[in-house]
C-alpha cells in the first residue's frame, strides 16, 4: 500500500509538472515520460501512455535527424 502512494505521488508530481512546462519554459519532454514510467509501475494507463509518449518522440527524434540532414546537403 505504501508503494503505491509513494508511486501516486512522486509520478504524478513528475507528470503535473511537466504538464505545466507544456506552456511554460522548461522541459516538458524529459519530465512527462519520467512521470508517467514512475505511475506505469503500478498503474496499466500509465504505460499504455508511456509508450504512446514513447513512439511520438522516437517519430519526431526521426523527422528532426530528416530535417537536419537535409539541411546539411544544401
Amino acid at each position: 500500500m505504501m508503494k503505491k502512494v509513494m508511486v501516486t505521488l512522486i509520478g504524478g508530481s513528475l507528470t503535473l509538472v511537466g504538464t505545466l512546462l507544456i506552456v511554460l519554459p522548461g522541459p516538458a519532454w524529459l519530465l512527462l515520460p519520467i512521470g508517467l514510467a514512475v505511475l506505469s509501475l503500478e498503474y496499466p494507463w500509465a504505460r499504455c501512455w508511456l509508450k504512446k509518449s514513447q513512439a511520438h518522440l522516437s517519430q519526431t527524434a526521426r523527422w528532426l535527424d530528416r530535417k537536419i540532414l537535409l539541411r546539411r546537403l544544401r
